[in-house]
């Protein structure tokens, strides 16, 4: 029997999580991408606690361009919300999704907004 989409995506994120894992000081950057939206968030796993989170929801209500576009500027939102926090390095967890369009440009949207990762 073949696997579905979202247990591929399930095995590749386990994967990923085996060797990403975040602490106070280098929190893990999850990203979590749905059809309408896309989330990202820093957390620190030693404490099982939410350092940073912004969504495209919550951000941008009134955002213009298309979603890779949006996915950018919420990078750089976070970015900036988590060097009020003093965090200017993180790790990076795709969540099982492609280093592709709207993953990647959240990314490099962070890098912009001055995270190291």
């Amino acid at each position: 029997m073949a696997i579905t989409k979202l247990q591929r995506r399930n095995r590749i994120r386990m994967r990923i999580r085996k060797h990403v894992s975040g602490t106070p000081e280098m929190p893990r950057l999850s990203v979590y991408r749905s059809n309408k939206a896309i989330y990202a968030q820093l957390i620190d796993d030693l404490n099982g606690k939410t350092i940073v989170g912004v969504s495209s929801l919550n951000e941008l209500k009134d955002a213009k361009g298309n979603k890779v576009e949006q996915a950018n500027e919420l990078g750089k939102i976070l970015a900036a919300k988590a060097l009020e926090n003093n965090i200017s390095t993180c790790r990076f967890d795709r969540g099982g999704y492609l280093y592709h369009g709207r993953v990647k440009a959240l990314a490099e949207g962070a890098r912009e907004g001055g995270l190291k990762f």
